[in-house]
């Protein structure tokens, strides 16, 4: 594992990373097919907010929000020229909102196509998106690279080795895994749990697991947790469940899990061997605040 106080701290301990960022900025006023990532810089007290209040739930690590930041993203609204300065901007107010205990995570998200030959990007033209992206991320000082929700290892693999090429102090990699019939858990490309974590750590990720799912439960997310840990060996693991498995009323999408169910999962979690627990979609800096008192409780 390589050197960096995040890694140093989470030898030490179980660490709380925060939760859902999209659903806290349409709280705040983010309309459908704007571009969130602007507001680091045009809506910054709102983020810086959002940022604070994960922080004063007392998660140790809080993700910048940048997950559609890369230059491809960035495209789609203009701004693709602006992504260095917008995502070093993004890692630059969580440092503010983290204070000195705090951890950034420069949150970098699928680059929006597939790689060649499925799709038309080649791996080079991915490299030099994830690059980018990652320049800006650690120039407003993160901590470590969190590469996120994605479906494909070969696309990790690409963004995780494009992060320590641009000297990332440590790298995150996480995928969003559904339940199949056969009850494993597989990406959204087929590629099972064993698979998927094999090519992340040989890329050069120092912590793997999960984020998001499709239609999980709470114990859905216990049995995935058992299989990261199982294939990831010695590398720590990191878990960001969903609150539970969504459901749709009238225009809204409902997650149901209460702050309280979220905490009850943690012990289990926990005794599974997940060292980095966080949340995902439908996850609130209160249902954080109940996470974090629980791996407080346990530690």
């Amino acid at each position: 594992m390589a050197s960096s106080r995040f890694l140093d701290e989470l030898r030490r301990r179980t660490l709380v990373c925060d939760g859902a960022m999209g659903t806290q900025l349409i709280a705040r006023g983010l309309a459908s097919g704007e571009c969130g990532v602007l507001w680091n810089v045009e809506r910054r007290e709102d983020v810086l907010a959002i940022h604070r209040a994960y922080r004063a739930a007392g998660c140790d690590l809080i993700t910048t929000n940048t997950f559609g930041g890369s230059p491809s993203a960035l495209a789609r609204h203009g701004l693709e020229e602006r992504a260095v300065e917008l995502n070093m901007a993004a890692a630059r107010l969580v440092a503010e909102a983290a204070g000195t205990w705090g951890f950034v995570l420069g949150d970098v998200g699928p680059f929006g196509d597939f790689l060649e030959p499925i799709g038309d990007t080649s791996v080079e033209q991915a490299r030099d998106i994830f690059r980018r992206q990652i320049k800006g991320l650690l120039l407003g000082g993160s901590a470590a690279i969190l590469v996120e929700t994605m479906s494909d290892p070969a696309e990790v693999e690409v963004a995780v080795s494009a992060a320590r090429e641009m000297g990332a102090p440590a790298v995150i990699a996480t995928y969003a895994f559904q339940k199949s019939a056969d009850e494993s858990f597989r990406t959204m490309m087929g590629n099972d749990v064993t698979d998927a974590l094999r090519r992340a750590i040989a890329a050069g990720a120092d912590v793997v697991g999960a984020n998001c799912g499709t239609s999980m439960t709470l114990e859905d997310y216990l049995a995935l947790a058992r299989d990261l840990v199982t294939a990831a060996g010695e590398v720590p693991v990191i878990l960001q469940p969903n609150a539970g498995s969504p459901r749709i009323e009238g225009e809204q999408t409902v997650y149901d899990a209460t702050p309280g169910d979220m905490a009850a999962l943690v012990p289990r979690l926990l005794e599974a061997g997940v060292r980095v627990i966080g949340g995902c979609c439908g996850t609130t800096p209160a249902h954080l605040k109940a996470m974090s008192a629980a791996v407080a409780a346990a530690a």
